[in-house]
């Protein structure tokens, strides 16, 4: 950002955005480079299904309490006492999730959700135990990671939040890198291990410029003090939708996992979803930009201008992206598929066409809640998600007539559009 006070500038808005998306963008690119280096090791199909289908997907239900941790520090991290708080709760936060991801890896409960709650094959199942024990730093990582971008945020230092990112995949990718090369572990070992270091190096990064930026804040601002009881009511809602959100994710392996085609579609179905979040990424950080601005005169116009214009771009190079030879020569050369895994994942890559555009409208009205502290209305949008696209995966179930990755895909993007209406409809209720 560069000013803090008076109207609004579109230059403001791209200064502050593009640090964040770029952020986003290579973390997006983080699972896609993983996928890759798994598909090139022994066991493609089970491991890539492990890891992608079983594993990720329940270190990222386990940290959704914290994922909107970015946003709650941006808007809440005004001065110094309140900082402190944040930290203070971030810090019991992390250290919770962190002993539930030790249930899940170290008692039977991970092999009754693995084997029994997803219905995953067994050989899949058993490539994904190791990952599960890589992935335990994981949610204390993320948490204080979140914590300390958001008052760089606040405070005008995008900038750094986009070089943590990069120290994350240098970390990562000397990790894969090394893997690759050796091929003394397996795939599952490799690429959690990869994420696990890639994380820390990140959070360790963040708080050292965090730590240094709470020292500018002033000790009070105006307003009360942030009390448990004050945190609690505006944090619950914004925790409580990523876990609504990431449900769906394991629900769509067990969906999967029910349906035609089944070893095939737990593979192609992680690099479909890391493939779509590359895109899909560069909208998130649009969240944060709109809590920290929209109080400015002319924000609101001027954020949603940007808003539009950046949701019509990225739908129209995920199309130009998705039915052209490139996307072939992706999935075939870069992610290294094999050729019977070729034709799920261009037909399911099609049916992500609208998320795109939706995770940046999305952005733009969550970021609007947030700023008016109405968070309830999001946790509502992302149950309406869970109904959107719980409805389509039923169906297929019901059905049984197509491969569970086309089922999923569809489901996923249905979601997305029934709740960003449902967050449009409530930005004009909840904010009139």
């Amino acid at each position: 950002m560069t000013a803090l006070v008076g109207r609004l500038r579109s230059a403001e808005i791209w200064s502050a955005w593009w640090p964040l998306a770029a952020s986003w963008l290579l973390m997006g690119l983080e699972q896609p480079a993983i996928a890759a280096v798994i598909a090139r090791l022994p066991d493609p199909k089970f491991q890539l299904g492990a890891y992608g289908s079983v594993v990720f997907p329940i270190a990222l239900l386990i940290e959704a309490p914290i994922i909107m941790l970015l946003a709650a520090s941006t808007e809440l991290s005004r001065d110094r006492a309140r900082y402190a708080t944040v930290v203070r709760y971030t810090r019991v936060m992390g250290v919770v999730l962190t002993g539930v991801h030790l249930l899940v890896a170290a008692t039977p409960l991970g092999p009754w959700i693995i084997g029994a709650a997803l219905s995953v094959p067994a050989s899949v199942a058993e490539a994904a135990r190791p990952g599960l024990w890589l992935m335990v730093p994981w949610s204390w990582a993320i948490a204080a990671r979140r914590t300390g971008q958001g008052l760089l945020i606040r405070q005008g230092r995008s900038r750094l939040v986009g070089i943590g990112t990069g120290v994350r995949l240098v970390a990562s990718s000397s990790v894969l890198a090394i893997g690759l090369a050796t091929e003394a572990v397996s795939g599952v070992v490799i690429g959690t291990a990869a994420l696990a270091v890639g994380v820390l190096s990140e959070a360790a990064f963040v708080g050292v410029f965090a730590r240094q930026a709470a020292a500018t804040l002033p000790e009070r601002s105006q307003g009360p003090a942030l009390t448990l009881s004050a945190f609690v009511a505006f944090y619950v809602p914004l925790a409580l939708t990523p876990v609504v959100a990431l449900v769906i994710q394991p629900i769509g392996t067990a969906a999967i996992s029910r349906m035609p085609e089944i070893i095939e579609s737990l593979a192609v179905w992680p690099v479909i979803v890391g493939l779509a979040f590359v895109v899909q990424s560069v909208g998130l950080g649009f969240n944060e930009v709109v809590v920290a601005l929209v109080s400015r005169p002319g924000g609101r116009a001027a954020l949603w201008r940007f808003a539009w214009r950046l949701a019509t771009l990225l739908t129209v190079l995920w199309l130009a992206f998705a039915l052209s030879p490139v996307a072939a020569w992706w999935f075939g050369h870069v992610a290294n598929l094999p050729s019977d895994l070729m034709k799920a994942a261009l037909v399911g890559l099609v049916f992500t066409a609208p998320q795109p555009a939706m995770r940046v409208l999305q952005s733009w009205y969550q970021g609007l809640l947030v700023s008016a502290h109405r968070t309830r209305p999001i946790t509502e949008a992302v149950v309406v998600f869970g109904l959107g696209c719980g409805a389509v995966l039923v169906a297929g179930l019901l059905w049984q007539g197509s491969a569970g990755v086309y089922v999923a895909a569809l489901a996923y993007s249905t979601g997305r559009v029934v709740q960003t209406v449902w967050l449009w409809w409530r930005c004009r209720t909840a904010l009139a």
